[in-house]
């Protein structure tokens, strides 16, 4: 552990610590760097991406069948051989869907941020690293978004693959009634981005940050951020994944903005990647035990199978990369401002209400309630894995996520798994609130109980507006 961090100083950011304390998460950083260089797994999953086809691998499953949509269910228990198949994949295709979302967050933080360290000084390793991590990261998305597009147009035809699991609001097809209030900020719909007010947006932002909230470290502003403002290009922002369902657009561009322009928040960003990172791994990793098994018995491995195990051998080096910033980089600069203290633990807290707060009887290891996912529900079952009638999707729907099963133990299983790792992970880190630390909006969502009086209220106003 360093030792501790001095006062903030007006001019300098960063702290004086013992050199040999603050070399140390240095070297794991140049250590991580070379094995990470090392390794061939990225270039494996461009090969398996290159060449997949969905019928050369659609009679195997994908994983255990546990990692399967709507398992444990009472449709699971009474579906054919051929429909829990096509289960497994569109189980495969909707997480990863949703770790694209996730890593292209990451595409632009970790630009962001590298910008800043390189500011710093005595960080080029670690912008070394961030730049492969990003180059990586844009394989895998491509990877997940070609295999995914693949086994959704098979399985379920063009109908069913525009509507399938994306966890959007869900609203009446003819628009005239949306169902659910989604907590995301409805005042601020209208996209800024295409307004003449972006500009000026972008201006005020600049300036509050600048110039009152962070105005002694504007020799940090990160080199990515000055180049696209050079440019004349707005603020970046991602709206999807983890980080980009915070918070409004506008917002997150701020949010952008300061994680460019303070050390300290430049960390913080890789807590919630840390997060990110724990709750793709707390599945991902049942994916590399299967691959191993498959493997050791000499059988054919499925394509998308492959890509799971080559990107958890990836991803150990983006999480190691995560973990030393997290824990231990920030410490290198002073201690934070009420503002940025602020800031990072209204972050950290957000991520947990909107990704880790509630645990779905439909989808194994996801810690949101079903309501986000019911209309693809409803849509699944009427696409050709099932083939149902309005009225009988609605039906088997309600036993889903009505009604106590297997399912939701099984997130809860995963949920108590990944609950542990985060608290013990999250203890060094000592600028966080002890809701944060202690994980607990994620421990409250951790209830079936609550999770099916939730449903039952979401599948009366969702079975109305389809009625």
């Amino acid at each position: 552990m360093v030792d501790p961090i001095k006062e903030p100083t007006p001019d300098n950011q960063v702290s004086t610590l013992p050199e040999d304390k603050v070399k140390k998460h240095l070297k794991l950083t140049e250590i991580n760097y070379r094995r990470n260089t090392e390794s061939d797994f990225t270039e494996k999953i461009e090969e398996l991406d290159k060449n997949f086809n969905y019928s050369s691998n659609s009679n195997h499953y994908w994983s255990e069948p546990e990692l399967s949509l709507l398992y444990g269910t009472p449709l699971y228990e009474q579906a054919s051989p051929s429909q829990k198949l096509a289960l497994n994949h569109l189980y495969w295709a909707t997480q990863y869907n949703q770790t694209a979302a996730t890593e292209a967050n990451a595409v632009l933080y970790n630009q962001v941020t590298a910008g800043v360290f390189g500011a710093m000084g005595g960080y080029e390793t670690l912008c070394q690293e961030l730049d492969l991590e990003t180059a990586q990261e844009r394989h895998h998305i491509h990877a997940f978004h070609m295999i995914g597009y693949k086994t959704k147009k098979a399985l379920l035809g063009q109908t069913g693959f525009n509507a399938s699991i994306q966890g959007n609001p869900y609203k009446k097809s003819n628009g005239r009634q949306e169902l659910a209030n989604r907590p995301r900020f409805q005042f601020l719909t209208f996209n800024l981005q295409s307004s003449p007010l972006s500009a000026f947006q972008d201006s005020a932002f600049r300036f509050v940050t600048n110039k009152v909230l962070l105005k002694n470290q504007a020799h940090y502003y990160s080199q990515y951020l000055r180049e696209l403002e050079e440019k004349g290009e707005s603020l970046p922002a991602q709206t999807t994944g983890l980080l980009g369902q915070l918070a409004p657009r506008p917002l997150l561009q701020f949010f952008t903005l300061n994680c460019g322009s303070s050390p300290f928040i430049s960390c913080v960003f890789y807590v919630t990647r840390f997060m990110a990172n724990m709750l793709i791994k707390n599945y991902e990793y049942r994916y590399s035990q299967y691959y191993r098994e498959v493997e050791k018995k000499g059988e054919f491995i499925p394509a998308p199978l492959a890509v799971s195990h080559f990107h958890m051998m990836d991803e150990a080096f983006h999480t190691t990369t995560s973990q030393l910033i997290a824990q231990d980089l920030y410490k290198d600069f002073s201690k934070p401002t009420a503002y940025e203290n602020f800031l990072a633990n209204l972050t950290i807290y957000r991520a947990q209400s909107v990704g880790l707060s509630g645990l779905s009887g439909g989808i194994p290891a996801i810690f949101r309630s079903d309501d986000t996912f019911l209309l693809s529900y409803y849509r699944l079952l009427q696409s050709p894995v099932f083939d149902m009638s309005a009225q009988e999707a609605l039906e088997w729907l309600e036993k889903c996520v009505c009604h106590e099963h297997d399912g939701f133990h099984l997130t809860f299983k995963y949920h108590q798994r990944l609950l542990s790792d985060l608290r013990r992970l999250f203890d060094p880190i000592d600028y966080l609130w002890p809701i944060n630390r202690n994980m607990g909006l994620m421990a409250s969502g951790g209830s079936i109980s609550k999770a099916l009086q939730n449903n039952i209220k979401a599948f009366d106003r969702f079975s109305r507006s389809v009625a």
